[in-house]
């Protein structure tokens, strides 16, 4: 496996050795010995999937407290998927990574607990997956905007299709202070 780090400690790209053929492809897309050694938990507690066509962009979620550590990959299709770094007194605060995930590229990303997350669908649709550190606690949820002008994310598609929830987040800097994590909490 091949791990790549991004500009956010803790947050990482990770590419599955594949073994393909005439019959297809076989890869592990989760092994607790070989994760940990790449840095990532050996618990994982909910496995999420969502379908979503072309432009739909969800995001940009948190949870806390209670965190999730997400490892995220697609099934189907192609996202362009997000990390924020949203946890109080880090020295990376507000600062995002990116990267393709894909069907064809079998990428993985590791958002680790106390990061923001966030996905747009750059193909006809996309069968994403989350498998999750931490139960999902709606009452503990937040959402950052995914528009925030000081994040200057760049998204690859305009005019993204949103939920409700997702049109009514609030920008970094007005995220509520019992719904933000703190660097320190998290070591």
């Amino acid at each position: 496996m091949n791990v790549i780090a991004t500009e956010l400690p803790g947050v990482l790209i990770l590419e599955p050795r594949v073994f393909g053929d005439a019959r297809g492809f076989f890869f592990e897309s989760w092994s607790q010995e070989r994760y940990a050694a790449a840095g990532l938990p050996e618990r994982f507690v909910q496995d999420n999937v969502s379908l979503s066509p072309r432009g739909v962009l969800r995001g940009l979620h948190l949870q806390w407290p209670n965190p999730q550590g997400k490892l995220v990959s697609v099934l189907r299709g192609e996202v362009f998927d997000v990390a924020v770094d949203v946890r109080a007194g880090s020295p990376t605060f507000g600062r995002w990574a990116a990267a393709r995930l894909s069907d064809e590229n079998k990428r993985q990303l590791w958002i680790p607990p106390g990061f923001a997350h966030g996905f747009q669908v750059v193909s006809d649709d996309a069968l994403f997956s989350y498998k999750c550190t931490e139960y999902y606690h709606p009452e503990h949820e937040a959402t950052v905007a995914w528009d925030d002008p000081e994040l200057a994310i760049a998204w690859p598609l305009t005019n993204p299709t949103l939920s409700a929830k997702d049109r009514a987040g609030v920008r970094l800097r007005e995220l509520p202070t019992e719904r933000q994590p703190r660097a320190e909490a998290l070591v």
